[in-house]
């Protein structure tokens, strides 16, 4: 299943942007992506801080809740994210349950996970924000660039390609209901 691209310059939140979209009937999976972001969330009403150059994107696509349920989601999503990261890192690549990536015990992903219902469908709306080329400087809070772990060149680009492509994958399987590769992808 191929994903539709759509990328900005500046948006308030990429989730924002995608739950716009879906009530505006635009319902193919989708990838979007911003070179900023204002009013980036996280988890519980917290802020993302989005520094300019770093990956700020949203997937969106229909779920079918009798194929595979909201919490098997939360647990697939940060497996694909961590297995696009992990080409890059030379250090491991952990997920702190259930929605940070770690690299160095330093946060380097977060993701937000929410489903909202159009039209008696639901979809699911995955938020990502990588610390691609800075990292965020703030009391209490360790986290890392993507850029500083490297152990290639990285460009926002190539990294959303590689996350589309890997949604691509998994949509197919999960559509075709190719359980093996949920098994041999994501689960050690």
């Amino acid at each position: 299943m191929k994903l539709e691209r759509k990328k900005f310059i500046s948006v308030k939140s990429t989730n924002d942007e995608a739950i716009k979209m879906i009530r505006r009937n635009k319902t193919k999976a989708t990838l979007i992506s911003s070179l900023t972001q204002s009013n980036g969330r996280g988890t519980r009403g917290k802020k993302w801080i989005s520094k300019k150059g770093n990956i700020f994107a949203s997937v969106y696509f229909a779920i079918d809740q009798n194929k595979i349920n909201f919490d098997t989601y939360a647990i697939l999503n940060p497996l694909i994210i961590k297995k696009v990261l992990e080409k890059y890192s030379k250090y491991k690549v952990y997920v702190k349950w259930p929605n940070d990536i770690l690299i160095k015990e330093k946060k380097v992903c977060g993701i937000l996970q929410e489903v909202i219902s159009y039209k008696n469908k639901k979809y699911l709306i995955v938020g990502i924000g990588i610390n691609t080329l800075f990292s965020i400087k703030e009391k209490n809070f360790k986290s890392i660039c993507l850029k500083d772990c490297s152990k290639s060149i990285v460009k926002n680009d190539i990294i959303l390609n590689k996350i589309k492509k890997e949604y691509e994958n998994f949509l197919f399987n999960l559509k075709n209901q190719k359980i093996n590769y949920f098994k041999s992808n994501f689960i050690n």
